[in-house]
C-alpha cells in the first residue's frame, strides 16, 4: 500500500440543519474522520448487513440499561423482530417486570445513599428505584405465575419459563412479552441472580421437585448455532452476557459480524474491556469478520446507532 492509497478520503465537515435525519447524520459520520463518530458509522453499516442478510443475530446486554429509557429501544428491536436471540442477565427480567407495573424515577449520582436507604429508595446510577417498585412488585407478580406453571409441569427450561412470564404479563411495553409474542428466546445463564432469581429459589424451597433446566437452554443454543448460515452480534457491555454470546459462536468458528459497545478498557484483562480483536484469538470472532469496538455509554449510543432501523 502506498501513500496515495491512504489519502483517498478527505475529512469532511458535518453540516446540520433542522431537516437533518438520524440516518443522514450517521452517513456524515462516515467521512467526518471523527473518532467515535466514525465508529458509530462503521457499526451502523455492520448492523445494516446483519438486519438485511440471512443472518442469525444475537443481542446481548446487561440489566442496568433496562432501568433507563433505553429499555424502549431494546423493546422496539424485539417488537420488530430485528434480532433472533437475546442473552442477558437476570436483572433484565427484574427491571422489565417491575417497570411494567411501577415507575422508576430520574435521580442523580450525587445524593446521600444513607439518606436514600432511610427513605426506602434504591439508587441505580442516577435512577431512583423505590422499594415498592422493585422486590415487592416482582414477588407479587412472579410467584402466582410460578404456581400456575408448577401445576402444568415440574421442570422448565429457562427460556421457556421466561416466555411464560412474558405471556402472562401480556403488556406491549414489556420486552419479555414481545419476546414471547415473536418467538425470540431470551437466555439468562445466571438465572438465580437478582429478584426473579430469588423468587425461583423461594418457590423451590416450598416445592423441592421444581426444576429450572439450564442445560436445556444450552441445547436450544446449540441448535441455533449449528443451524445458522451466518451469525452476527450486537453486544452491549461485557460480563456473562457477552461471554455466552461469543462462547457459543466459537463452535461455528466465530461470529461473521459483531458490534461491541463498552465503557471498559482492556488493561486489566477483563472480558468487559476485551476488544473483539482478542476474541479472534479464541476463535469466537472470525478472522475475516466485520467488527467494530465502540467506546461510550450505551444509553447515548444505542438510540443513535439503532434509531434509523426503528
Amino acid at each position: 500500500m502506498d501513500r496515495n492509497d491512504l489519502l483517498k478520503e478527505p475529512v469532511k465537515d458535518v453540516i446540520l440543519n433542522s431537516k437533518t435525519t438520524l440516518s443522514q447524520l450517521i452517513e456524515m459520520f462516515g467521512n467526518a474522520g471523527g473518532f467515535t463518530a466514525k465508529k458509530i458509522y462503521e457499526g451502523y453499516e455492520i448492523i445494516k448487513e446483519m438486519f438485511s442478510d440471512d443472518e442469525t443475530t444475537f443481542l446481548s446486554f446487561p440489566a442496568d440499561i433496562i432501568s433507563t429509557g433505553t429499555r424502549g429501544i431494546i423493546n422496539e428491536i424485539v417488537k420488530r423482530k430485528l434480532v433472533d436471540v437475546i442473552i442477558t442477565t437476570n436483572g433484565t427480567l427484574d427491571h422489565d417486570i417491575a417497570r411494567t407495573y411501577r415507575n422508576y424515577y430520574s435521580g442523580t449520582f450525587n445524593f446521600s445513599d444513607a439518606a436514600l436507604r432511610n427513605l426506602g429508595i434504591n439508587r441505580l446510577g442516577n435512577v431512583f428505584v423505590p422499594d415498592e417498585s422493585y422486590g415487592t412488585i416482582i414477588e407479587e407478580k412472579v410467584m402466582p405465575i410460578l404456581d400456575e406453571l408448577y401445576k402444568e409441569k415440574k421442570e422448565w427450561s429457562g427460556y421457556e419459563l421466561i416466555w411464560e412470564l412474558g405471556k402472562r404479563i401480556n403488556n406491549e411495553s414489556s420486552i419479555i412479552y414481545n419476546a414471547y409474542k415473536n418467538n425470540i428466546p431470551i437466555f439468562v445463564p445466571g438465572m438465580t441472580d437478582g429478584s426473579v432469581g430469588s423468587q425461583l429459589w423461594s418457590f423451590y424451597e416450598m416445592n423441592r421437585d421444581f426444576r429450572i433446566n439450564l442445560l436445556e437452554d444450552e441445547h436450544k443454543l446449540s441448535d441455533i448455532i449449528f443451524d445458522a448460515k451466518k451469525t452476527g452480534a450486537i453486544m452491549i457491555g461485557g460480563g456473562i452476557s457477552k461471554h455466552h454470546t461469543i462462547w457459543w459462536n466459537q463452535f461455528r468458528d466465530g461470529l461473521n459480524n459483531a458490534v461491541y459497545i463498552t465503557t471498559a478498557q482492556e488493561y486489566d484483562g477483563s472480558l468487559s474491556g476485551a476488544k473483539l480483536e482478542e476474541a479472534i484469538s479464541w476463535k469466537k470472532v472470525r478472522e475475516d469478520a466485520k467488527f467494530v469496538n465502540i467506546y461510550g455509554d450505551a444509553t447515548v449510543i444505542l438510540p443513535i446507532l439503532l434509531g434509523p432501523f426503528l
